[in-house]
């Protein structure tokens, strides 16, 4: 990875389990500070909402797993790359706005 490599999680609890932190240490992974009662500030939340919200809006829903698949992709190849770089270029303000709040509430 690198030695400037810094994982972040959220604090879920699948992310603190005991093997979890075994793994990162045996692989000398850095996990980055992360306040208890913070939003989740991983840009790959984001997209997923976005994608949930394109297969929402769909003219017709998926019905079955094949099509969700189907539909997924789909959506996924339409989400307009300079969404994904305003949504990169907005990291460093949603984390000020983070620490500024201590980690409670932000617009986020």
């Amino acid at each position: 990875m690198g030695a400037k490599f810094l994982f972040m999680d959220d604090n879920a609890r699948p992310h603190r389990a005991n093997i979890v932190d075994e793994c990162l240490q045996s692989e000398d992974i850095t996990r980055m500070d992360w306040l208890a009662y913070s939003p989740d500030l991983n840009p790959i939340e984001h997209v997923w909402d976005m994608l949930g919200r394109r297969i929402v809006a769909r003219q017709t829903p998926p019905t079955c797993l094949p099509e969700l698949r189907r539909a997924l992709l789909d959506e996924w190849c339409k989400i307009p790359q300079d969404q994904i770089d305003n949504l990169l270029l907005s990291m460093p303000r949603r984390c000020n706005t983070c620490i500024a709040s201590s980690g409670r509430h932000t617009p986020y």
